[in-house]
């Protein structure tokens, strides 16, 4: 089975590649490319739900082209990876989360009686869930936390939004920028989905200083050398 991993940025992308070894064959795209190693495709999709969704639905849609020479097979599976920042003692700094739900968290509307989701407004949709089974074996095999990972537009800057979010969306361990674009554009395609997400920051006040970026990529490195066997030989049909 073909894995198509969708990252933010090249580092990302870069972090991800490093677990397959040796040196991946680059792929040209229009407006991007890939790096194959084997059966996984890692794409820098950009920053964004718009740009990840955008970067996902193409690559789908370019390896489901007969005529495409640069992925001719569809793929059986996308994974949304990268770093994130994390809400609770559980997801510690470096640690890893797998979305068990990825939930577009500030899609909707402000009302005068707080915010509504886009779901009861009336239209759309507001998550996606993961394979139950697959989350269970992603998790065990990398020693990571699952529950819902929250997509947002706009980082979380500030004590009161973090707490906000989380009164909305109790039990989420993470918050990061693409999921729900990837997730959006997977599932048109009928394509299952997975988030991955190595812990960089606390949601919350900004606090650089306090990052540890390098430590979440060295992380996503070693978590997809110890999940790619699951990966590669995951079946969707599994229960």
């Amino acid at each position: 089975m073909r894995v198509l991993v969708v990252t933010a940025v090249p580092v990302e992308r870069d972090a991800v590649t490093r677990a397959f070894g040796g040196t991946p064959q680059t792929v040209a795209l229009p407006g991007g490319e890939l790096h194959r190693a084997g059966v996984f495709d890692v794409l820098a999709g950009g920053a964004g739900p718009a740009a990840a969704a955008a970067a996902t639905a193409f690559a789908l849609a370019s390896a489901s082209t007969p005529t495409s020479t640069p992925t001719s097979t569809p793929y059986g599976l996308v994974v949304s990876a990268g770093i994130g920042g994390a809400f609770t003692p559980l997801t510690p700094l470096g640690s890893l989360v797998v979305a068990s739900d990825i939930v577009a968290a500030d899609l909707g509307a402000d009302t005068p009686d707080g915010f509504l989701p886009v779901t009861a407004l009336g239209f759309g949709r507001d998550r996606f869930a993961a394979p139950p089974t697959l989350v269970r074996q992603v998790a065990a095999a990398a020693g990571a936390a699952a529950g819902p990972v929250l997509t947002v537009s706009t980082v979380t800057g500030t004590a009161e939004r973090a707490g906000d979010l989380l009164a909305a969306h109790p039990g989420a361990l993470a918050e990061a920028m693409e999921g729900f674009g990837v997730a959006e554009a997977a599932a048109r395609a009928d394509v299952p989905v997975l988030e991955l997400r190595a812990v960089s920051n606390a949601v919350g006040p900004r606090d650089r200083d306090a990052w540890r970026i390098g430590d979440a990529l060295a992380a996503l490195t070693d978590a997809f050398g110890k999940i790619a066997p699951v990966l590669e030989g995951w079946n969707r049909h599994d229960h």
